[in-house]
């Protein structure tokens, strides 16, 4: 930044030499643009342009541009051009810089016609393709109203005839004709595109991506012989169960087709188990293969053909295990074969007129196939990584068939865990670091998990006490699984959820940092973690996160255009709409917004510490924050809960342990609305706004009345003292109300949050309300009164005697604060340490995880004492970062 005022100063030297100079004026321009004098930098360039011939002089367009492409100014960068293309209708380079920014910030109208002006006025090839993507991307991604069916018809005439002219050289070309046909949905088309009679026959044959899209066209269009041995032809030659997938497609295809000829039926069904066999055995492919032949009973047994053992083809059942016999030292044995124990047990249940008799007689099959193979390999597993692997795939599916079950009961969910944990932390292979010993502390973890919220639900207040010892004994498995292999991720991401269900935000923190969470994770993994220093009273961290999701998304704005860019300039054309997709889930991104609005809290928290804070909030932007129900519905959400390496699908909620752990509610499209509203009912509040306030006012009332349980009841009650807020600002404005009661309403709202002494300095019997609400409460009440003291500031601009008597009540509830937060930080400095020894470590107090905890006390000390710290150290920085807030509020 010093070397742009540097540059400021010395185009304000040259200026003063020489008025005229046009390019020290484009630099300045540029420099009061990157030094965030918007409006000067605008002013500066407007006046440049309207000089003759300005924008032919090289240096002068290039600092133009450089200055609105700095200020997200597309159309003034494609003004410039347009300007010096007037002086200079012979610069090529003028024309493809009009497309191409154009195309690169997604201005499909103008890049069209700038590809068409192009085209026109040289006449390369490469622009014609200009033009046929222009049109696609159009037709696929322009908002609005348009005529998508017309710009595809227009672009797919292009193509062809550039096909018929052999203009077609590359797969990229025939690419884009095939991207124009699919958008239209003409398959056959398509096929003859794909044609083995085409000019680019070979080169289509020796593309591996083409030669499948091939076989999927045939097997979309019903042909299903063509496709099979158009498949079979490219297995032959090499190994991906994409083509598998669709060789099985159009075999069970044929079969259907051949319906009333059952020796047709079992000749399909005879060459497609013998080709499978042929490819099982050739060198280093048996897996797929295998899969293969597990994905052929799958679609015969749902497609309800009476066809196959005489073939060769087992039942489900018994291709499945055949399958886990073969592969069960593989550690993505059982990501490869869950699906098929689902859609096994799933099929059987729908199939005996949702009587549950006939899944329970295959569930017991299972369980019996497990149990012939399970104890082996438990004994084994010593002996060799491979061993270990076994036995680790063997205890995913006992995991697995238990939920599909439907199995309540505790106890049989922590049955076997202490084995594992002998082998996963207590073995020479956990200190070697072996991978499936990790997987054993993960397995062992995910079945405490499930047991403990069995047992002990949160909504029963009576066994809260248990839930949070339990959470601690679960916390020190995983922190020993960490110590021991601190390259499981899975492990740590279990352990962040913990430890945020005991409201420990420090130590969540510093494990989510050790994940070098980068780029598109903070898209998809942002969800774990931003938010929940604010509702934990760690602000500060919490908007430094959140200032890093939202910086994430602005460079999205820079670097999705330059690969639009280099796309178009390297003729990579194919990869545009994905691109274009990827910025649209982007801008669009559903964590985005959930990032930006915390930035929001923050920064409101931060700046309610002044009394400047009115004027702050005055210049609060609320339009770009006004979500209508439209957008809130086109918002992409790209959180990835399958992350935590889930035994179960998503969909059996009871057995999800990314749901069962979730600290609070995820946050939902409510609480977007939520916290994009209450921002602006204070920035109303500042510019006295009463009518704009009341309508957010009822819309508050009306989203949290919607949301239900989707909001968490901390957010509940920061909504219930917004509307307090705004109804005794209203008061202050000399409308009617009973202001007294409405000001006694929200210090009980407040008051409510602040821990009392006791609270303050918990007991070790009371030691599961500190971590399930007292924090979370405290936060919650914080932020409320933070809105208090800004709705109290404005307030003084128009009623000075009412904004005294506000602050006085505001004043009576900052002095208990400032008396009970310091009782709550000196706790969790010293005194914590030994509650939790008290209440979590020493107790002799039975619960369902005794064993594990008494195991823990005795071989691995260390974790619970890293455990203890963590979780007291947490509570002692939000009480910090609380207890700063208060004392720095200005009243």
């Amino acid at each position: 930044m010093d070397n742009v005022k540097q540059a400021l100063k010395e185009c304000d030297r040259l200026l003063r030499k020489n008025p005229n100079h046009l390019s020290a004026h484009a630099m300045k321009a540029y420099a009061l643009a990157r030094l965030g004098d918007t409006d000067a930098a605008l002013e500066i360039g407007e006046r440049i342009l309207k000089v003759p011939k300005s924008a032919a002089n090289s240096h002068v367009r290039q600092a133009l541009v450089l200055t609105y492409k700095f200020l997200r100014r597309p159309g003034e960068v494609i003004a410039v051009y347009n300007a010096a293309q007037k002086h200079l209708p012979d610069d090529e380079s003028i024309y493809t810089s009009i497309f191409l920014t154009a195309a690169s910030n997604e201005m499909f109208s103008e890049q069209h016609q700038a590809a068409v002006a192009v085209n026109k006025a040289f006449k390369r090839e490469k622009y014609t393709w200009w033009i046929v993507v222009s049109l696609l991307a159009q037709a696929q991604f322009e908002k609005g109203p348009g005529n998508a069916q017309l710009q595809l018809t227009l672009a797919q005439r292009m193509a062809e005839k550039a096909l018929q002219d052999h203009h077609v050289r590359n797969t990229e070309h025939l690419r884009v004709l095939l991207l124009v046909l699919e958008a239209q949905g003409n398959h056959e088309a398509m096929l003859s595109a794909l044609s083995l009679d085409s000019p680019m026959a070979q080169q289509i044959a020796n593309d591996p991506d083409l030669v499948t899209q091939r076989i999927d066209l045939l097997v979309k269009t019903r042909s299903f012989k063509e496709a099979i041995d158009a498949a079979a032809q490219t297995l032959d030659a090499r190994d991906n169960w994409i083509d598998y997938k669709l060789y099985i497609e159009a075999a069970v295809g044929a079969i259907k087709q051949s319906a009333g000829d059952p020796d047709a039926q079992q000749q399909v069904l005879r060459d497609t188990c013998e080709r499978l066999t042929k490819w099982s055995h050739a060198r280093g492919r048996a897996r797929g293969a295998q899969l293969a032949t597990v994905e052929l009973a799958a679609k015969i047994g749902i497609s309800g053909l009476g066809v196959g053992h005489e073939s060769g083809v087992r039942s489900l059942s018994d291709q499945i295990w055949a399958y886990v016999d073969l592969f069960q030292n593989k550690a993505i044995c059982y990501s490869d074969i869950m699906q098929y124990f689902v859609g096994n047990v799933r099929e059987a249940a729908a199939t005996a007129d949702s009587s549950p008799a006939s899944s329970a007689v295959l569930l017991d099959f299972h369980s019996d196939q497990l149990s012939q193979r399970i104890q082996q390999v438990r004994q084994n597993a010593d002996s060799s990584e491979d061993s270990a692997q076994a036995w680790v795939n063997m205890e995913k599916i006992r995991y697995l068939l238990q939920a599909l079950r439907g199995d309540d009961d505790p106890e049989k969910w922590i049955d076997g865990v202490d084995s594992l944990l002998k082998s996963g932390l207590d073995s020479k292979n956990a200190k070697a670091k072996q991978a499936a010993s990790s997987d054993m502390v993960l397995l062992a973890c995910q079945r405490l998990i499930q047991a403990t919220f069995l047992a002990y639900p949160r909504e029963q207040q009576e066994t809260h006490g248990l839930l949070t010892r339990s959470i601690f004994t679960i916390l020190c498995v995983l922190e020993e699984g960490i110590r021991l292999n601190g390259e499981n991720f899975l492990l740590k991401l279990y352990a962040i959820r913990l430890y945020l269900c005991l409201s420990c935000y420090s130590r969540a923190r510093t494990l989510y940092d050790s994940l070098d969470i980068k780029h598109i994770q903070n898209d998809t993994l942002g969800y774990f973690i931003v938010g929940q220093g604010l509702a934990l009273g760690c602000f500060i961290p919490d908007l430094e996160l959140s200032y890093k999701g939202v910086s994430f998304y602005d460079t999205a704005y820079v670097t999705i255009p330059h690969e639009l860019e280099s796309a178009y300039k390297n003729g990579t054309y194919s990869n545009i709409p994905d691109f274009l997709e990827f910025n649209d889930n982007l801008k669009n991104s559903f964590q985005r917004q959930v990032s930006h609005r915390c930035a929001l809290r923050n920064e409101t928290i931060e700046q309610g510490r002044s009394k400047d804070v009115v004027e702050v909030l005055e210049t609060t932007d609320t339009q770009s924050i006004e979500l209508t129900d439209s957008v809130l519905a086109s918002l992409h959400d790209n959180r990835d809960f399958k992350v935590m390496g889930l035994l179960t699908p998503l969909d059996m909620a009871q057995c999800n342990l990314e749901i069962l752990t979730r600290p609070t509610p995820v946050h939902s499209v409510h609480w977007i609305r939520v916290f994009s509203l209450l921002p602006q009912a204070m920035h109303y509040m500042a510019v006295a706004d009463v009518e704009a306030l009341e309508a957010k006012k009822g819309q508050l009332v009306s989203t949290v009345a919607e949301a239900g349980d989707l909001l968490s009841v901390y957010d509940k009650k920061i909504v219930e003292g917004i509307c307090c807020v705004a109804d005794i600002y209203t008061c202050s404005l000399g409308n009617p109300g009973s202001v007294d009661e409405k000001i006694d309403e929200l210090v009980k709202i407040i008051d409510t949050g602040i821990p009392d002494e006791e609270t303050a300095d918990p007991k070790p019997t009371d030691l599961s309300k500190l971590p399930l609400s007292t924090i979370r409460d405290l936060a919650a009440v914080t932020e409320i009164f933070t809105y208090a003291i800004c709705a109290k500031h404005a307030a003084s601009r128009h009623n000075l005697p009412f904004s005294n008597a506000f602050g006085f009540a505001l004043t009576q509830l900052r002095k208990k604060a400032l008396r009970c937060i310091p009782a709550l930080k000196s706790w969790s400095n010293k005194p914590a340490r030994s509650a939790i020894s008290d209440s979590w470590i020493d107790t002799d107090q039975p619960m369902l995880l005794s064993d594990i905890s008494q195991h823990m006390r005795t071989k691995h000390k260390q974790a619970l004492d890293t455990v203890a710290k963590g979780c007291a150290d947490s509570w002692l920085k939000s009480a910090k970062g609380v207890l700063a807030h208060w004392e720095q509020c200005s009243l």
